[in-house]
């Protein structure tokens, strides 16, 4: 992406160079300049003054009362009282200082991040099964000449329509594109093959193409021989999901479950790719081992143009969860309860191991603790919309207001800002230095276009200011950004996530660099797996799972699934996107996607309006009638606030392992506008 013009009148363009998009864009970044100079933009701190209104304030009475109130709540309720919440789009710097400022600034536990509503199962089933987390262990470029595509959970056309290209290629070299899903999204639409899954079903997809492959001798037995461990059991497993139970759980016909099979098993090269779909349920972590388990299988993890990824849905979703904002983690993926871990950390940070805490809590556990009852009684927000986009948003909205201080760094007024104690006005990505890593593991940098607007601060710099006023200042001295990547390389060193071999001069001279780099003089690792795995024998894991219902399943009184989505021209919470009139123009309102036949079964047409209702809230949306989704399901998108949240409805239950809280799959009702009144 280059920028050229003012700040004011900025025209966004791509740049054809770059090996990643090749000068393509989303709608949403053509668009992004809109956001620089938007006249909501936060431009000086404000306060919440004794009558209870947000005001304009300096930025030294701001900070002191941030560092005054975590202060007072350490002193009066410990140091887990305090608690941070990050974001998935921030910098590689940024996220590592913020899980540094996190134990050693506050010395609290308790830091998450949005990342864990995204990518959190799949990299507890990477971890698991291959013994690394990176979204592709290959380049973007490989998808193009895979041979059969296996896509599940994922609607690449509109959530990241940049790559669709590689599909697109993929398709033109004569390749194959299978998509499980419960809609007809403009992805399956384009796909040689659409499996319309029942939601919450996919462990038993998985298993019942397993079932074939194993029946047909479609599997590489060398393969699993000699590059993994654990197939016997799941073997036994799949034997167990014969096609009519499978057709009778998913919803998808022996006859499709055929056809997929034998797609995948005769191909010379094949992908098996997640999405959240697949990810975001009380099963995830299970239902992306189920689907590794298929890859490996198949042979075809470490082969060319082949293997297993996860198709990572933000910004620096990748570089987001490696250095430290996880509640469970230190910089370079290491685990903050591995003694080894902690000692190399201490000794880059030059700080005393005994003082750095252990694993905190994860993001909705988190947010379910705010207040009195759960113990957290301050709160820092950065770069992230929880009363948006956390699940069951009426609890997360009493949990918000019931704290004793509330800040939030942001540059609009944010849902999450509006009930704040103090909002802190941040600058934009044109306006900062840093790294981002993408989904393939590629680490790129962020140049600034622009000087932060007078009132504004980096998040770097309000960090390093917040460390002052809390005596900490010793360990928040930066020059410039990249002494802050500097440390982080360090940090990383040795780690499963290792950047340091990584320059920004070296990032600059190859359009970016590919972690692992452990030195200097290493090239980096575009591909992985081609020899052995990083576990303990050097061999893939296969994992045995069962498919187990979700959390909350239809009934009589709420008969229909919802699953929840983006849409093209929104992202996220929508605290930008809402406010670019060509964005809202696309997409003003969000709408209800319902099979013609469940519309008719509740006298509903096109364009009506309607409240979807579970046992945990209420939201309004308008009806759009599309035969392509299933009838016993309602999708909605999730970029709307109020009324209109979509995770009003959805169900906070968490997959024991990654904790991910079952966004995409809970028991819902219609309501029709005109019983209610």
């Amino acid at each position: 992406m280059v920028l050229t013009g003012t700040r004011e009148e900025a025209i966004v363009e791509g740049d054809g160079n770059f090996p990643v998009n090749k000068g393509a864009l989303c709608i949403k970044g053509w668009t992004s300049a809109a956001t620089l100079a938007h006249s909501d933009r936060l431009l000086s701190p404000l306060v919440r003054n004794e009558a209870g209104d947000l005001v304009a304030s300096t930025w030294d009475e701001a900070l002191e009362r941030v560092a005054t109130s975590f202060l007072k709540t350490r002193e009066e309720y410990g140091a887990d009282a305090v608690g941070i919440f990050g974001g998935g789009s921030l910098t590689n710097e940024k996220a590592y200082l913020l899980g540094k400022f996190a134990r050693v600034a506050l010395g609290t536990a308790n830091i998450d991040y949005n990342g864990r509503f995204c990518m959190s199962s799949a990299a507890a089933a990477g971890i698991r099964a291959l013994g690394i987390d990176r979204g592709l262990p290959f380049p973007l470029e490989d998808i193009a000449q895979a041979e059969v595509i296996l896509l599940a959970g994922g609607n690449v056309a509109e959530t990241m329509p940049p790559i669709m290209q590689y599909f697109e290629a993929q398709r033109a070299n004569g390749g194959q594109l299978i998509v499980a899903d419960p809609r007809r999204t403009t992805t399956a639409n384009a796909a040689d093959l659409h499996l319309r899954l029942t939601p919450g079903s996919d462990a038993a997809l998985a298993n019942g193409l397993l079932h074939f492959l194993i029946r047909d001798g479609l599997i590489d037995t060398d393969y699993i021989r000699d590059r993994t461990e654990g197939f016997e059991r799941v073997r036994e497993i799949a034997a167990t999901y014969w096609p009519e139970r499978v057709e009778r759980i998913t919803g998808v016909s022996e006859a499709e479950l055929l056809q997929a099979a034998r797609l995948l098993g005769r191909a010379s090269s094949a992908m098996v790719l997640t999405g959240r779909g697949t990810e975001q349920q009380a099963q995830g972590v299970n239902n992306v081992l189920s689907f590794i388990n298929l890859a490996l299988a198949l042979g075809k993890v470490g082969r060319p143009y082949s293997g297993y990824g996860c198709l990572t849905g933000q910004g620096n979703g990748q570089g987001g969860r490696e250095h430290g904002q996880k509640a469970d983690q230190l910089p370079g993926y290491r685990l903050i309860a591995d003694p080894a871990a902690r000692r190399h950390i201490a000794a880059v940070w030059d700080f005393p191991e005994e003082e750095l805490p252990g694993p905190g809590k994860s993001a909705y556990e988190l947010l379910d603790s705010l207040g009195p009852e759960g113990g957290i009684r301050s709160l820092l927000v950065l770069g992230s919309n929880v009363a948006v986009s956390a699940p069951h948003g009426n609890n997360i909205r009493h949990r918000l207001q019931s704290l004793d201080f509330l800040v939030v760094s942001d540059f609009f007024l944010s849902e999450t800002a509006q009930v704040a104690d103090v909002v802190l006005p941040s600058a934009q990505w044109a306006e900062e230095e840093g790294t981002m890593t993408n989904l393939e593991g590629r680490v790129i940098r962020r140049r600034r276009a622009f000087e932060p607007p007078t009132g504004t601060l980096t998040d770097l710099d309000l960090m390093e200011r917040l460390a002052e006023r809390l005596d900490k200042s010793r360990w928040f001295s930066y020059p410039s950004t990249e002494a802050v990547f500097e440390e982080l390389r360090a940090a990383s060193a040795g780690g499963a996530a290792d950047y340091s071999g990584i320059t920004y001069e070296k990032i600059e001279a190859n359009q970016g660099v590919f972690w692992p780099c452990p030195s200097v003089d290493h090239p980096g690792t575009p591909r992985m797996f081609t020899e052995s795995f990083p576990t303990p024998g050097g061999k893939a894991r296969f994992h045995p799972v069962l498919h187990r219902l979700p959390a909350e399943a239809p009934d009589e009184d709420y008969p229909l699934y919802l699953t929840t989505g983006r849409v093209l021209a929104q992202y996220q919470s929508g605290t930008q996107t809402r406010r670019i009139a060509e964005l809202q123009g696309m997409a003003p309102e969000p709408m209800a996607e319902i099979n013609p036949t469940t519309a008719e079964r509740f006298g509903l047409e096109d364009g009506d309006m309607l409240t979807l209702e579970t046992r945990r809230g209420a939201a309004r949306f308008k009806a759009l009638l599309s035969a392509g989704i299933r009838p016993d399901t309602v999708f909605a998108p999730f970029h709307w606030a109020h009324e209109q949240s979509a995770n009003l409805l959805t169900n906070p239950a968490l997959d024991p392992i990654s904790r991910m809280p079952e966004f995409k799959v809970c028991a819902v009702r219609i309501v029709q506008e005109s019983s209610q009144e």
